[in-house]
């Protein structure tokens, strides 16, 4: 079937230059992008992956300072506690 179609320019320019690396024509060049492109419509969209988050399964239990594991402060000032102790070991 024949037809007319408004293609941008740039993109005409590079099928042409692809169908003719291809050594093809840009009918048919055309013509495997709509139909993979409509083979691809078909399908069902793909379920999200879930992301699996990492859980650390090790013994040990808190840090020692950290008495409010809900308080973002309280477990920077652990973390500042235990630095300045190891700072002090040196």
């Amino acid at each position: 079937m024949r037809t007319t179609l408004d293609i941008d320019d740039l993109l005409l320019q590079q099928a042409k230059q692809l169908a003719a690396r291809e050594h093809t024509t840009l009918t048919r060049l055309i013509e495997e992008g709509l139909a993979a492109r409509l083979r691809h419509a078909d399908r069902p969209p793909a379920a999200p992956t879930r992301l699996r988050l990492p859980v650390f399964a090790g013994n040990g239990g808190l840090q020692p300072g950290i008495k409010d594991t809900r308080s973002q402060q309280a477990i920077l000032d652990a973390l500042d506690e235990q630095d300045s102790v190891r700072d002090g070991a040196r």
